[in-house]
């Protein structure tokens, strides 16, 4: 991956973005994209959307989420603990002591979640978010409440790693490397000669109601949408192949294939990774797929959509991975896939 392109993505997982407060990395976002995109736009949602072609009638939307999961806090005791709820799928295993930083109403704060002692019991086995809470070395609620109201957000405290030159690791790549991979399409087309309109989003909310995705496809109006999200990898110790699949680091962007699932797109993608001699891989989605492509696919009089996703380890876990390789395929294979377009596809999959 090219040096600016790697400082963009580790600048982007940097940042805070909890679900509800994306405002940071959106400014980041726009600032990179507005030095090649023909229009950049938001919305009173929050998304940003960097625009080619505007004027094109066969509009592409490619949605990337760049929030992330986050703490909520929902009480603060007498002694200054904080106690909190999620805003996303927290796991409250993996939350154990882990040091975090409260993004309270005065500035940001640090404090770790603690665990009770083994000597002392230790955490029991069925326990929850409400049996954690967060010291930020506060001595009362008064104290507390000078800096952190309820309401406040929290995220886990890492900094992005690479890992052997091949993998990135680190806080909420879900999906802040889907914002990142669709401005690097946006990229990479604003200097072909595209013949449709591209509308790369980085869209708010999805960990919590994915209002950010229905928001931009209703205002868009696309003639088709792309999610780009992460999947579950299952190449790493413990997990049951036989119930989850083979997904693999390093083989290649995944398909969903679905109900929700266009199969006209997908034969457009699967004939870029041909023409790149790319492997690709394929996820099952039969009801629904969990991502943007739901929300965008019910706006208006209704948008076929299709899902790419990158493979992901840990997914939801304070440091999640990911493979370089992957995303340098899947940036590739959009844009093969749309540069190659005309405007004149069908997507209607009762037509030749």
């Amino acid at each position: 991956m090219a040096q600016p392109n790697q400082e963009f993505l580790l600048e982007l997982l940097k940042t805070a973005s909890p679900s509800s407060m994306e405002m940071e990395i959106q400014k980041k976002w726009i600032n990179y994209v507005r030095d090649f995109a023909h229009e950049v736009r938001t919305d009173n949602a929050g998304n940003a959307i960097g625009v080619l072609n505007p004027d094109a009638p066969f509009k592409i939307l490619l949605a990337g989420h760049c929030d992330e999961i986050a703490l909520v806090i929902n009480r603060i005791d007498a002694d200054g603990y904080l106690h909190f709820d999620k805003m996303g799928g927290i796991n409250p295993k993996a939350a154990v002591g882990m040091r975090v930083t409260i993004l309270g109403y005065k500035g940001t704060v640090t404090g770790v979640i603690g665990v009770n002692a083994q000597h002392h019991g230790g955490l029991k086995n069925d326990f929850g978010l409400e049996d954690l809470f967060i010291d930020c070395g506060y001595k009362s609620k008064e104290e507390a409440a000078k800096h952190v109201q309820i309401g406040d957000l929290g995220v886990y405290k890492t900094e992005p790693e690479i890992l052997m030159d091949r993998y990135v690791a680190g806080r909420g790549l879900d999906n802040r490397t889907g914002a990142f991979i669709v401005a690097e399409v946006l990229k990479q087309l604003a200097e072909k000669d595209v013949k449709v309109g591209v509308y790369a989003a980085s869209t708010v909310n999805e960990e919590t109601n994915m209002g950010g995705a229905y928001f931009a496809a209703a205002g868009i109006e696309p003639t088709m949408a792309i999610a780009c999200d992460v999947t579950f990898a299952t190449d790493y110790p413990g997990v049951n192949k036989n119930k989850y699949g083979d997904i693999r680091l390093e083989g290649g962007p995944v398909l969903a294939k679905g109900a929700p699932i266009n199969v006209k797109i997908n034969r457009l993608l699967e004939q870029a990774a041909k023409k790149l001699n790319m492997d690709v891989q394929y996820e099952l989605t039969p009801r629904m797929t969990g991502t943007d492509a739901d929300k965008m696919r019910l706006t208006g009089k209704g948008v076929p959509v299709s899902l790419v996703s990158l493979p992901l380890r840990y997914m939801h876990s304070p440091v999640e991975t990911a493979s370089i390789k992957d995303m340098e395929e899947e940036i590739d294979l959009l844009v093969t896939m749309i540069a190659n377009m005309t405007g004149e596809e069908s997507l209607n999959p009762l037509e030749d």
